[in-house]
């Protein structure tokens, strides 16, 4: 492991807790065991998924950051809340992430059926194309990848 530090701030929504956990779990889980990289982790919760990037915001300005780590579920429903609210969330990280230069990587789910989101968060589901079905690991992975990206280009590497 390498002695260089990063600090990660990881928010995650609260509406469908049971996935919001497992996310954080497998986020948590791969950056102290296998990123590979001395992260210090700081966890952020916000009621739901249309909070996050308020606090993603919230936290890159008041707070000293590499990256921020985005997690949450959007289930479809009979109504369009499932398109406003996941619309939303996602075109609000990127606006944070873009205006802050700071990464904010997606971990907020977006799924047809809470099925898939219980797939899409269980650290040990293989998709059909083989990839892991544990998007927390994989939003953490995101994130490590682009705090050293940015830290390089800043000629701090």
């Amino acid at each position: 492991m390498t002695s260089e530090k990063l600090r990660i701030a990881i928010v995650v929504s609260q509406f469908n807790e049971e996935i919001s956990n497992r996310l954080l779990n497998g986020a948590q889980t791969y950056l102290e065991n296998d990123s590979g990289f001395q992260t210090e982790i700081t966890v952020y919760w916000v009621p739901g998924a249309f909070e996050i990037s308020f606090a993603c915001q919230q936290v890159i300005d008041k707070t000293d950051v590499d990256a921020v780590i985005a997690l949450g579920s959007v289930v479809k429903g009979g109504t369009p809340h499932f398109d406003f609210v996941a619309g939303e969330c996602i075109r609000g990280i990127q606006k944070v992430s873009l205006s802050s230069n700071t990464p904010i990587s997606l971990g907020v789910l977006t799924t047809d059926t809470y099925e898939q989101a219980l797939e899409r968060s269980d650290s040990n589901y293989v998709d059909h194309d083989g990839s892991s079905g544990d998007k927390g690991s994989s939003a953490a992975e995101a994130a490590i990848t682009m705090a050293l990206l940015a830290r390089s280009l800043a000629g701090e590497n």
